[in-house]
């Protein structure tokens, strides 16, 4: 079977590194969904509007892995134990597909290009392939009983500490903090002294992590 994308999501993640490993984790960031122009239908998405979340079916598109692996090693292990790839949400799997849930900031019909949905919390890079959109509906999709193993809670927030004179969006600022308190390192380096970096909102933003503390060294500009 062929596939190919509907739309593709606009981030103001243009790297790998820093986005939230799960959806739902940074609400404050808002993604816009942009549909292909064979799909560029309003009657496509009519009904929509009557939901609060949608499922999206995308493509781990900058992975440069051909081949899949059965086990894969988790960052919540440290990056030290095998577990199947079937077990976990590892981006390196055989089809490379990924699925979010998002909640829906609004739906534009008006726009030249669109229509658009802008959601909350994707944890898509900018222009992910988008290959199908479904409603999300709880009572068949919510499942308070579901067990839950290695991924049983959400890590602890770090503080973050800026710098006292920032060149940021003020409307961003928010969602960086809470992009920084999530700790976008991998769970296995815990350098104190190492300068991790990453670009957000057409900014690279230098930090390091020590004492349960992100301490942000730079934003600059990024022309990416």
């Amino acid at each position: 079977m062929e596939i190919k994308p509907i739309a593709f999501m606009k981030s103001d993640f243009k790297t790998k590194f820093g986005i939230p490993r799960q959806a739902g984790l940074t609400p404050e960031l808002i993604s816009r969904i942009e549909f292909e122009s064979e799909y560029r239908n309003p009657d496509a998405i009519r009904g929509l509007e009557n939901f609060s979340h949608i499922w999206i079916i995308w493509e781990f598109s900058e992975n440069s892995k051909e081949n899949w692996a059965a086990t894969v090693r988790p960052p919540r292990f440290g990056g030290n134990e095998r577990i199947g790839v079937f077990a976990t949400r590892s981006p390196y799997r055989p089809n490379n597909l990924g699925l979010s849930c998002v909640e829906i900031e609004s739906i534009d019909l008006e726009a030249a290009g669109g229509p658009f949905i802008n959601v909350k919390g994707a944890d898509l890079m900018d222009g992910t392939p988008i290959f199908d959109i479904k409603p999300y509906i709880p009572y068949s999709d919510c499942l308070p009983n579901a067990t839950k193993a290695f991924a049983s809670r959400p890590d602890p927030k770090l503080e973050v500490i800026f710098p006292d004179k920032i060149d940021f969006p003020t409307d961003k600022l928010e969602t960086l903090k809470k992009i920084l308190s999530l700790d976008p390192r991998p769970a296995y380096q815990n350098d104190p002294d190492r300068i991790y970096g990453f670009v957000f909102a057409d900014y690279e933003i230098k930090f390091k992590v020590d004492n349960n503390k992100v301490i942000v060294k730079e934003i600059a500009k990024n022309a990416y």
